[in-house]
């Protein structure tokens, strides 16, 4: 068995333990589920949990205390049932595999709803009351509604009348939605009652997201001058007049293909040949350019008076948009949590297929990104009055996307953001922070990286298999290589410190605590067969010194 696998699993069993010890309650559902366990039931469980703030199923251990490892056959394609999952509830659900004693337990580690946003299954919302799942209550549904705060796009524009709306652009909404719902009873619907089915157009009049998507020039000049998108390419990042500038003031549905075009005229291919392998990468990603629009449409303040600017240069592409991360989003969790400030705007783009899965977007922005060899989405400048999201179309390392080719599509198919986003740290010889430690283990048991050192000294780096599928062996003994000759300098810096008295083991494991006792030993060997130190005694009274402190001591 892989060593770096047993030594995750055992970290893994260690915090199982500690889950066994918790109360059931929140945040935890044990069931023992031998043979098999109800799809139906999980996903109502990931349902109730993401509604009460996150928690974690665990299948194959006994509920009633002191709890006990039965092992689970349950769900034994894990891949295959987290797909399935998120295609149902629009969570970034994770699946762990611990293996206890022979017996298999699975983990099903559930997020919290997105702020504002409560999560539902086949139409209800769940949450738990003692051991058992409910419906919701309104009480709780309207507490979770409240959380994002005012929707300003679901506010009635007085004086809007169905003058101010664009058919062109209404028209271009029903054929979206019909492509996504195979609903061909849709075409049958005035442009009206179409508006009235998602709700921007109600009994008291338009809404603001009525405008936004598919008002006309005229009415947002008149109701809402600010919702307009200002276009311009720059050949440099010199300040003056750009070479061309486009405004948008209209219904998004009338300009939304019309932007990617004009984006998409200074879109070269950047070509790249590395032996016999031949890629031809755009600068800009379309599906990235166009997430980068929709979340600035539906996220921007519509009450600041600021427009949104797409800045595109040669190798890179800037979206400004007024009025900072929604409540509860911050550059750190942005991968993470969403919280749609303009919710009604938000559930048309749902509707017609433009937005498939709540938080999708910004993590297929980071996966695009990563898997091109490009710097990841940067949000430098963000601040309380403007969220700033730079898009670099510069391909940075070729020989990343051959490693990503040698660790197989296969393998890829089942990584998540987090996967990707730690795998490019650790290319990017960055630290691993706490949260993508999850993926770090991961990555370990599929031998794609390597760890070096222990607890929280432990780094990574890409395994030695692949740097040699890359050609670059040289650069994995540099890493290991300087890991060892570092931890070596300060053994014998210690040795040379207490060169009077002698250096002890027991020393040295508190010089280096993160290495284990053999690897200690073996770069004490080292050291003596360098003639740089030498061991005195044996057992509990064996000591090292210097070796030219042992020298004159013979020489006397």
């Amino acid at each position: 068995m892989n060593p770096q696998f047993t030594d995750t699993n055992a970290l893994l069993v260690e915090q199982l333990r500690q889950w066994m010890n918790a109360t059931e309650g929140e945040h935890f559902e044990f069931k023992e589920a031998n043979n098999r366990f109800s799809f139906e039931d999980l996903a109502q469980y990931c349902c109730a949990f993401a509604n009460e703030g996150g928690g974690k199923v665990i299948l194959g251990v006994t509920d009633k205390r002191p709890r006990q490892v039965v092992g689970t056959q349950a769900f034994p394609q894990m891949e295959d049932i987290r797909r399935s999952l998120m295609e149902k509830i629009p969570l970034n659900i994770k699946v762990q595999e611990i293996h206890d004693s022979g017996k298999r337990v699975l983990v099903f580690d559930i997020p919290s709803h997105p702020v504002g946003v409560p999560i539902e299954y086949k139409g209800r919302y769940w949450s738990r009351k003692a051991d058992s799942l409910v419906q919701m209550t309104t009480d709780k549904l309207g507490a979770i509604l409240a959380e994002a705060g005012h929707d300003f796009s679901a506010d009635i524009c007085n004086g809007a009348t169905m003058q101010d709306i664009d058919l062109n652009a209404v028209e271009e909404f029903r054929r979206r939605w019909i492509e996504k719902s195979r609903n061909s009873g849709l075409a049958l619907h005035t442009s009206e009652q179409l508006l009235r089915d998602v709700e921007v157009l109600r009994d008291e009049g338009l809404t603001y997201a009525a405008l936004i998507l598919f008002g006309t020039r005229q009415a947002l000049g008149k109701h809402l001058a600010q919702a307009e998108v200002v276009f311009e390419y720059r050949s440099s990042g010199a300040s003056g007049p750009a070479q061309q500038r486009e405004d948008f003031r209209e219904g998004f549905f009338l300009f939304y293909d019309e932007l990617w075009k004009t984006i998409n005229l200074r879109n070269d291919l950047q070509h790249y040949q590395d032996g016999l392998f031949i890629l031809d990468i755009p600068t800009f990603e379309e599906r990235s350019i166009r997430e980068a629009v929709l979340n600035a449409i539906s996220h921007r303040n519509y009450q600041l008076a600021g427009s949104v600017f797409i800045r595109q240069y040669s190798r890179r592409l800037v979206v400004q948009s007024p009025g900072g991360f929604p409540v509860g989003i911050t550059v750190e969790n942005v991968l993470d949590q969403q919280s749609p400030r303009n919710r009604r705007i938000a559930e048309v783009f749902a509707r017609c297929g433009l937005v498939e899965r709540s938080g999708q977007g910004m993590n297929l922005m980071f996966e695009e990104s990563i898997q091109q060899g490009k710097p990841r989405p940067d949000f430098t400048g963000t601040d309380n009055y403007w969220v700033v999201l730079t898009l670099s179309g510069q391909v940075q390392d070729i020989r990343f996307l051959r490693f990503l080719e040698k660790v197989g599509q296969e393998t890829t198919a089942s990584f998540g953001t987090h996967d990707f986003l730690t795998l490019d740290m650790i290319h990017r010889e960055e630290p691993v922070p706490e949260y993508l430690k999850p993926s770090a283990r991961k990555l370990l048991e599929l031998g794609i990286i390597e760890s070096i050192g222990r607890g929280k000294h432990t780094r990574y780096i890409l395994s030695h298999r692949l740097y040699s599928a890359l050609r670059k062996p040289g650069v994995y003994t540099r890493k290991r290589g300087l890991d060892r000759e570092t931890n070596k300098k300060l053994l014998l810096k210690h040795i040379m410190e207490r060169a009077e008295h002698g250096a002890t083991l027991a020393e040295f494991k508190q010089v280096l605590p993160s290495s284990g006792h053999r690897a200690i030993q073996t770069m004490l060997c080292q050291l003596r067969d360098e003639g740089q130190a030498c061991l005195k005694g044996r057992g509990i009274s064996a000591r090292w010194y210097p070796e030219s402190s042992l020298k004159g001591e013979q020489g006397e």
